[in-house]
């Protein structure tokens, strides 16, 4: 009896992705380490790239998304979606425009004459946002070096000394 509502379940959940609809035409791009070139005349999906940078000749149907690297946008054309750059830069040419919203942790936008970002835009620049980037990494390290201290500390036996800090005092002065 349990099995027909298990059974029930796994059908839904198979065959519920052959449902769902894709917003853009599949033209989507994905990279690791070399450059994505999107070329004259030419329309992307979603992008996403990391350790390498994104040049936009043509038009960007979705989103852009780039970790360590940038992304330059030849004048005229445009991103649909929205655009988010860790430790990089956004370089969009004259008349340019990002539909969506901007994020930029550890970077810069540069925005040519006539170019525009229609959403909301958040860029942290280089050294403070760098710091956010690692200050998790920074908190962490702080905790173990805590802990290690703590550990040491107490399984460490200190010597006693007579005279407080292992300094004898000089004999008293003859009278």
């Amino acid at each position: 009896m349990r099995r027909i509502p298990l059974l029930a379940a796994l059908i839904l959940f198979s065959v519920a992705p052959s449902f769902a609809k894709d917003r853009h035409s599949g033209n989507d791009r994905a990279s690791f380490g070399s450059d994505i070139t999107v070329a004259e005349g030419e329309t992307a999906g979603d992008i996403a790239c990391a350790f390498c940078s994104v040049h936009l000749h043509g038009d960007v149907t979705g989103d852009v998304a780039v970790a360590f690297g940038s992304v330059t946008v030849d004048p005229g054309h445009s991103i649909a979606g929205d655009a988010a750059i860790l430790e990089g830069d956004l370089n969009l040419g004259e008349g340019s425009t990002v539909n969506g919203d901007l994020a930029i942790l550890a970077g810069s936008d540069r925005l040519g004459e006539g170019s525009a970002v229609h959403g909301s835009r958040a860029v942290i620049p280089q050294p403070l946002g760098t710091l956010v980037l690692f200050s998790p990494l920074l908190f962490l390290a702080g905790l173990i070096w805590l802990i290690v201290y703590i550990v040491r500390r107490s399984s460490y036996r200190f010597p006693v000394y007579p005279q407080g800090q292992g300094i004898q005092a000089p004999p008293p002065p003859p009278h």
